[in-house]
């Protein structure tokens, strides 16, 4: 077979298995020579091999057999083994695993990194200083002062992304570190698999033997018990040995049901830092950075002012979800050729912002502004034009206009009956009054956050 013949075989593969199975488990697969109707397949490790051979071994054989019908089997071979010289990828393959020599022998596979997930794309503001300056620290790879990491929050908060800078700043600073990197799912696999093949002490080298262990959401070995105990005996194994343990998880180790008390207690005995939900300053931050990035391919689109706000204002809950959105806006802008306005905005991110406004509905924001003001509601929503009822009616308007969904007929009619021009009338004038007047200002950003909260 061919070099071209073994790409057309892993571009078919890329279409059947998805790009995450082909980046890990198919892309590093070297082809080798075929003899008495068995071709060779290179692997980095030999858990690789054994992983690809039960799981994918049969689709790649009969995508090989389309471009040679008398291949009936594969081999797989660990590269380093090879009686053949190895190819420069798959040297490239095992220089970007820093594992040492015992784990490599030993047939360790450390989860691939994002190089986009560095430190220098990591954007800092109050809810993150903490874990982000903690990660920092353990990156420098100087003597273990926390033991371990602990670093817990929501969904899209950053916690894998400071894993994967933690890790790829440790291999570049210190790259005679054995790290390894691997999710709780991936470390409750290899043991089970340990355990079938009566290979544990192959497992208990490989993780009792590593510089750094660094294992993401570790709630997922919660009610396993068998793991749980492996994962305990690890730790303390680590910890004896003074070697650097990071964690992450979606919540704090004693909110985490039908994990151990002997594992929470360990994960509690280091830093426990809390990713707090963003904040506006933040999530603003983090657009005004991934701006920056679009308009490297997008040179000649155009945005109106106040956009970026509106989105912040509105994402609050997934920075995932705003980074997605902007990407999301950047593209339609472009295909369609138009500016970045609020009105397309609106249009091509009409789903996000509904399920973005779910948290607040204009009785919310009704009722907080009277508060604010110390007005009766009825008075807000009600006739009167003094200024006193006048000004908190403009802000509450302002305030579902930017933060709810709703349209402008909809908006006044919550307003008794109001007409949407009289709606909009007050929009311009809180928008005008919000750069001439800092009380204005002030009092829309209090506003904003108690209604966020």
């Amino acid at each position: 077979m061919t070099s071209d013949e073994w790409g057309s075989v892993k571009q078919r593969l890329l279409k059947t298995v998805g790009q995450n199975n082909y980046t890990t488990w198919i892309d590093p697969l070297v082809l080798g020579p075929a003899e008495n109707n068995i071709s060779t397949v290179y692997v980095p490790t030999s858990f690789f091999g054994n992983y690809v051979s039960q799981n994918f071994a049969d689709l790649i054989l009969h995508e090989m057999k389309g471009f040679d019908a008398s291949l009936n089997r594969l081999n797989f071979e660990v590269a380093q083994k090879a009686a053949r010289p190895v190819t420069e990828k798959t040297d490239a393959i095992a220089a970007a695993r820093p594992v040492n020599k015992p784990a490599a022998s030993s047939g360790v596979y450390t989860a691939p990194l994002e190089k986009r997930f560095s430190f220098d794309t990591f954007v800092v503001g109050k809810p993150n200083e903490l874990a982000h300056a903690a990660a920092r620290r353990v990156a420098e790879g100087g003597p273990v002062t926390f033991n371990p990491l602990f670093l817990y929050g929501g969904v899209g908060l950053g916690k894998t992304h400071l894993m994967h800078a933690i890790a790829q700043e440790l291999s570049a600073r210190k790259p005679e570190l054995n790290v390894l990197y691997l999710s709780a799912e991936q470390f409750m696999y290899r043991f089970v698999q340990a355990l079938r093949d009566r290979k544990m002490m192959d497992f208990k080298e490989i993780f009792r033997t590593v510089d750094v262990l660094m294992v993401d959401d570790v709630q997922f070995i919660a009610g396993k018990d068998s793991t749980q105990e492996e994962f305990f005996h690890t730790f303390n194994a680590l910890v004896d040995q003074n070697k650097q343990i990071i964690i992450s998880a979606d919540r704090a180790p004693a909110d985490i049901k039908d994990l151990e008390d002997r594992v929470k207690s360990r994960l509690q005995c280091g830093l426990v830092v809390d990713l707090h939900p963003t904040d506006y300053e933040l999530r603003l931050g983090i657009l005004q950075t991934k701006v920056d990035v679009h308009r490297a391919s997008y040179p000649e689109l155009q945005m109106e002012d106040g956009i970026l706000e509106f989105l912040a204002h509105r994402i609050s809950t997934n920075v995932r979800v705003l980074e997605g959105a902007l990407t999301r806006l950047f593209a339609f802008a472009s295909l369609v050729g138009r500016p970045i306005d609020l009105e397309l905005t609106q249009d091509c991110l009409a789903d996000v912002l509904r399920a973005s406004e779910r948290k607040v509905t204009v009785e919310e924001i009704q009722r907080k502004v009277s508060d604010h003001y110390n007005i009766r509601l009825s008075d807000m929503i009600g006739p009167k034009r003094l200024r006193s009822y006048a000004r908190p009616r403009q802000v509450a308007m302002y305030l579902c206009k930017q933060m709810t969904s709703r349209s402008l007929p909809e908006i006044g009619r919550r307003f008794g009956g109001r007409d949407h021009t009289t709606v909009m009338h007050g929009v311009k004038r809180i928008e005008e009054l919000k750069i001439s007047d800092g009380q204005i200002a002030e009092d829309l950003e209090l506003l904003r956050r108690a209604l966020e909260a």
